[in-house]
């Protein structure tokens, strides 16, 4: 099976969109969840931190996807605590005091997770690539 194209080989408009587009949806998302239930916020956070992953295996290494990771968990927190300021909703799960800490944590944890991505795509592509290729 093929990997995915690396976000450099996708079309102007993607590489422009992609990396911008799903943190934002994410953070709303992920925002929503915390006014539903703690559950959810729970399971919310997983999927992030599973897209955080995918995010970083767009690029070819470590150091790449730990920029990408680091756009989007900065977008993503932005997006999550707008959403929780603006919701009117009550917070179902407990969130760090004051809540522009949360942001610290989805940039560290951005930033970690895009260079993890980042990382496997790299070996991924390595153990792929013909025998004798350098």
């Amino acid at each position: 099976m093929a990997l995915p194209p690396l976000l450099s080989e996708r079309p102007p408009t993607q590489r422009r969109v992609i990396p911008i587009a799903g943190p934002i949806i994410g953070g709303i998302l992920t925002g929503l969840a915390l006014g539903v239930s703690e559950g959810l916020w729970a399971l919310a956070n997983i999927i992030m931190i599973l897209g955080g992953v995918a995010a970083g295996f767009d690029h070819l290494g470590a150091a790449e996807g730990a920029r990408r990771g680091l756009l989007g968990g900065t977008i993503f927190g932005i997006a999550l605590l707008l959403t929780d300021a603006v919701s009117g909703m009550s917070r179902e799960a407990k969130l760090p005091d004051p809540a522009i800490l949360l942001l610290v944590v989805t940039i560290v944890a951005g930033t970690l997770l895009g260079a993890l991505g980042g990382a496997l795509r790299a070996r991924t592509q390595a153990r792929r690539a013909p025998a004798g290729a350098a």
